[in-house]
């Protein structure tokens, strides 16, 4: 079997917030939408932004941010500290960049309104 990557979906409170946050800052083309459902073009794949199920909803705290073991990866040609620090201005929670020795990266993490972890990945030859 061949298998490439098609679409990363996350189960998220707030389709709207989610999908206007990823389009804003990242630039991401809105490919299909309603009431339950967003999908984003994010180059060789798709990110899906499903809601979740109203009787979940019920049981989760309206501020309550979600500890997820994912983490999405935006490869960027721009300088990491000047996109790191215009998400800074907005009030988007990012960490301090950091690389690996032998490694050709940075990399600088940061947090979307509902708690899922995103990375800047920047290469350093660029």
């Amino acid at each position: 079997m061949n298998a490439k990557l098609d679409t990363i979906i996350l189960y998220v409170k707030n389709i709207q917030l989610l999908k206007n946050f990823y389009v804003e800052n990242f630039n991401l083309e809105v490919l299909q939408e309603d009431e339950i459902w967003a999908l984003l073009s994010a180059g060789n794949a798709n990110i899906g932004f499903h809601k979740i199920g109203e009787k979940y909803l019920d049981q989760i705290n309206p501020d309550h941010q979600f500890d997820a073991n994912t983490k999405i990866v935006f490869e960027i040609d721009e300088d990491i500290e000047l996109i790191r620090k215009g998400f800074i201005e907005k009030n988007i929670p990012m960490r301090e960049p950091k690389t690996f020795e032998n490694y050709s990266f940075w990399l600088c993490d940061g947090t979307d309104p509902e708690g899922n972890v995103f990375q800047l990945k920047k290469s350093k030859k660029q």
